[in-house]
């Protein structure tokens, strides 16, 4: 089963890396100030009502309150460990899946994304098994849902240094955009301030490595231990 966690993935891969898209850093307060206006487009429940129906129309300026909108909600634990991951993992190992077992494999990536709604490895799992059962239009939901997630992601930065770091809110997405983008882990992680900087292998582009800035992760982790 090693290749369901690349199979779609691969349909988002970058042809080419390239460090000059257009790109702006998300500024945390006034994402947080726009999402708890009840009255605006941007308002946070909104948002989300548009992201669970699937709405390929939502703006770039709404997927990234989207995403990082999430850091300030309640339910926003990056460290946290869920036992349906294990039952998952476990499953996905077999050579083979039956139809029940597909089923299970939606089942458990839902309970993921119940905790974390942009869990995109949970998301990829449910293409595999969507694709598997032939259930086109479930497959383009959680497509459209997978790509609205890593617009926010990709429209943060490019990676080649602190100024113009990718910004994520869960560790997972840094690993995440290598796979897109067409890296692969070069074997070392270092936390440099609030910045997580991956080496990666060999590759065309001449890139050593990426960082991200994980602010909303290290917040939380330092309100958890003080609590």
């Amino acid at each position: 089963m090693k290749k369901i966690t690349t199979l779609l993935f691969l349909v988002l891969s970058a042809t080419a890396y390239s460090q000059s898209w257009d790109f702006e850093s998300p500024n945390y307060k006034e994402i947080e100030k726009n999402i708890q206006d009840k009255a605006s487009p941007l308002f946070y429940d909104t948002l989300m009502v548009r992201f669970q129906d699937a709405d390929s129309t939502l703006t770039l300026q709404e997927k990234r309150h989207l995403y990082y909108g999430f850091s300030f909600h309640d339910k926003y634990a990056p460290y946290s460990h869920s036992k349906s991951l294990d039952n998952l993992m476990t499953l996905l190992k077999k050579e083979t899946l039956s139809e029940s077992e597909l089923d299970q494999v939606v089942n458990l990536s839902d309970s993921l994304l119940t905790t974390n709604p942009f869990d995109v490895r949970a998301m990829n799992y449910k293409l595999f098994a969507f694709d598997q059962k032939r259930e086109k239009e479930n497959f383009k939901k959680t497509y459209i849902k997978m790509n609205t997630v890593f617009d926010a992601l990709l429209s943060s930065g490019n990676g080649t240094s602190k100024e113009e770091s990718f910004y994520v809110i869960y560790t997972s997405h840094e690993y995440d955009l290598l796979n897109i983008l067409g890296f692969q882990f070069g074997g070392m992680q270092q936390l440099i301030e609030h910045y997580d900087y991956l080496t990666v292998a060999e590759n065309e582009a001449g890139i050593e490595g990426l960082y991200f800035d994980v602010s909303p992760c290290l917040n939380a982790m330092s309100n958890m231990l003080g609590e």
